[in-house]
């Protein structure tokens, strides 16, 4: 287990600020956000390579904050592997045991160990400058896990491998901590890969955590706009409550459209509407008891993302849409023309946080 409190460290401008953070043991824990978000340096604060100005950190209920990176059992990947050209892969990873200062017997001993977990250990003798990407990862991944980490933390460490590499990387990566039980902090902007190897996860900015959370929850409850964009939702609508709509609903209104919302609301509200709940109809659906939002719209642009069809909508609002191939194929797959895209209540998010 590892925790944060309040940690804050500076570098130029640039500020990492009451970054509080809890991940169980066993947890394997993705930290999200843009490129200078801070995501790195919190990582390099809790293995010690930045000294943290402000706040504590512990592993296992013991406050490591002011230890050195050797003493924090902490294991760690960087970006760029941080593996030494001149040296074999068996020299590499018995780097950190080395550090350790282990008898050389042992330290064989969990170097092998290591290397046969990864895969690698017919690559012992050869040179860093001769290995794949994946290789190297390999080689990196075998060095931080040979010192037995109580926590395991990774730097992107899929974003120089190519796709279908990075897929099979990330899934040996969930079975690895499976396998082991060992608590991992991954770092990515990539949601792809972050819902294929975690259960939770924090989004930062400027160096805060803006939510921390079940990926399922940042995904489709996000806390504010920017963890919304973030996660990939462009439907997101400044509107005002009107009054009651069906089935104990509220209406929200937008240029003139009306959206239907869950529960009980008032005054102006920021909501949004993830694409792959929207569904759209070539006749305008006769919605009777069951409560939708139903606007008229025309195809902009489509784009087959052979998962879904991306579908640009326009109307007295813009809208973006995630259809099914199949669904998409039964429209006739429409370039133009008028088309209703339909919304329930319990799709539309109203933002709580409007930072």
């Amino acid at each position: 287990m590892i925790r944060t409190e309040e940690l804050g460290f500076s570098v130029g401008t640039f500020r990492l600020e009451e970054a509080t953070l809890e991940v169980a043991e066993g947890e394997y824990f993705v930290l999200l956000g843009p490129p200078g978000s801070g995501k790195s340096m919190f990582l390099e604060c809790l293995c010690g390579l930045n000294r943290a100005e402000k706040g504590r950190i512990f592993v296992d209920d013991v406050d490591v904050t002011n230890w050195s990176p050797r003493r924090r059992h902490i294991g760690y990947v960087p970006q760029d592997y941080a593996l030494f050209p001149h040296l074999s892969v068996q020299r590499n990873i018995a780097f950190g045991l080395r550090e350790q200062q282990l008898p050389s017997a042992q330290m064989n001993d969990r170097m092998l160990e290591a290397a046969e977990l990864l895969g690698i250990d017919h690559l012992l003798d050869r040179r860093i400058p001769g290995l794949s990407g994946g290789e190297r990862q390999r080689v990196a991944l075998a060095r931080a896990l040979a010192i037995e980490p109580r926590v395991l933390l990774l730097d992107e460490p899929v974003s120089a491998l190519d796709e279908s590499t990075r897929e099979k990387v990330c899934a040996e990566l969930r079975s690895l901590q499976r396998r082991l039980k060992i608590t991992i902090l991954h770092v990515s902007h990539n949601l792809e890969e972050a819902f294929s190897v975690a259960d939770r996860g924090g989004v930062m900015r400027g160096g805060r955590f803006q939510q921390i959370g079940p990926l399922q929850d940042l995904l489709r409850r996000p806390a504010n706009e920017f963890v919304a964009r973030f996660m990939r939702c462009e439907n997101i609508f400044d509107g005002k409550a009107t009054g009651q709509g069906p089935n104990g609903s509220s209406q929200l209104e937008v240029n003139g459209v009306a959206f239907l919302a869950t529960g009980q609301r008032s005054g102006r509200i920021k909501f949004t509407v993830r694409p792959e709940n929207i569904r759209l109809a070539t006749t305008e659906p006769a919605t009777g008891r069951e409560a939708l939002s139903v606007v008229p719209v025309e195809v902009v642009r489509a784009i087959d993302r052979g998962a879904y069809v991306r579908v640009e909508l326009q109307g007295a609002v813009r809208l973006q849409a995630h259809i099914p191939p199949h669904d998409y194929h039964k429209l006739g797959s429409p370039r133009t023309g008028r088309l209703f895209a339909t919304i329930s209540p319990e799709a539309v998010h109203i933002l709580e946080n409007r930072a």
